[in-house]
């Protein structure tokens, strides 16, 4: 297996995220934005506890996601330390607004839940 290349697939413009849903056991798809740290993924839930793939991943954190052409099973965790918390919203403040240092977060980075996907690599 080829060694994960964090940084090509950080450049994505989004990926897929597949949860189990938690009342069909159905698999659930959805298109969202992300930031990549080595071998983590993070997410921001806008509608923190209340959206559907948060309340999916309460029930049950092992995931799936595709990146490009790449799809990885990962576990899900909800991000609880304050210095990781704010990394995340960094990170993805920087990739989709262009936030620079020294500004403020716009709204969705300061009060969305950040969420890490460990991806489980072989």
């Amino acid at each position: 297996m080829k060694p994960l290349d964090s940084k090509k697939l950080a450049r994505e413009e989004y990926w897929y995220l597949v949860t189990t849903g938690r009342v069909s056991g159905e698999p659930h798809e959805i298109e969202i934005w992300f930031g990549m740290e080595g071998q983590t993924i993070y997410l921001l839930s806008g509608g923190k506890h209340r959206s559907d793939w948060v309340r999916n991943l309460k029930a049950d954190r092992r995931v799936r996601v595709r990146i490009g052409k790449h799809t990885f099973a990962g576990l899900a965790r909800f991000v609880n330390s304050q210095p990781e918390g704010a990394s995340a919203r960094r990170l993805l403040a920087t990739k989709y607004y262009r936030w620079r240092e020294g500004q403020p977060l716009n709204s969705w980075a300061r009060t969305a839940l950040p969420v890490a996907i460990e991806l489980l690599l072989e």
